[in-house]
Order: structure tokens, then C-alpha cells, then sequence
């Protein structure tokens, strides 16, 4: 396992721990740079009209499409190094 991918999994681990909940903009960075890390670029079907969460997601999730999952991966370790501190 390479350190990046071994710091990427220990921010998913502090980000639990925050003292206070991120607002929600910080909160839909953070899901896809995660997702974007994790998984790559977006997939599967955009959710239906009247699921606002899923919806707002999915377009946070496209916006990063053709990031490289290591680029996304120190972003969220950064994000997430940036909330914790």
C-alpha cells in the first residue's frame, strides 16, 4: 500500500472525529473528493429530480471528472488535514 493511500484512509478515519460538523459545501468537497479518490470518475445514473441529496452529490462527484484518483486523494488528505487542525 502506498503512503499516500495509507494517508487518504487515515483522513477517512479523522474526518469522523471532527468536534463539529462541516457546513454542507465542505461536506459535498469532501464526498467527492473521496469518491473521486476512491472510485474515479463519476458512474451510474444520474438520481431522479426529487432526490435533492443524491442529486447534489452526483454533480459535485461529475465536476471532478478526469482528476486522477491520486490528485484527489492528497486534496482530501489536505481538506481533511485542514479541518482537523
Amino acid at each position: 500500500m502506498s503512503d499516500l493511500q495509507k494517508r487518504f484512509e487515515q483522513a477517512t478515519k479523522d474526518i469522523q472525529a471532527l468536534p463539529e460538523r462541516p457546513d454542507n459545501d465542505t461536506l459535498l468537497r469532501l464526498y467527492a473528493l473521496y469518491k473521486q479518490g476512491s472510485e474515479g470518475d463519476v458512474s451510474g445514473d444520474k438520481p431522479g429530480f426529487f432526490d435533492f441529496v443524491g442529486t447534489a452529490k452526483y454533480e459535485a462527484w461529475s465536476k471532478l471528472k478526469g482528476t486522477s484518483q491520486d490528485d484527489a486523494m492528497k486534496k482530501y488528505v489536505d481538506l481533511v488535514k485542514k479541518l482537523t487542525t
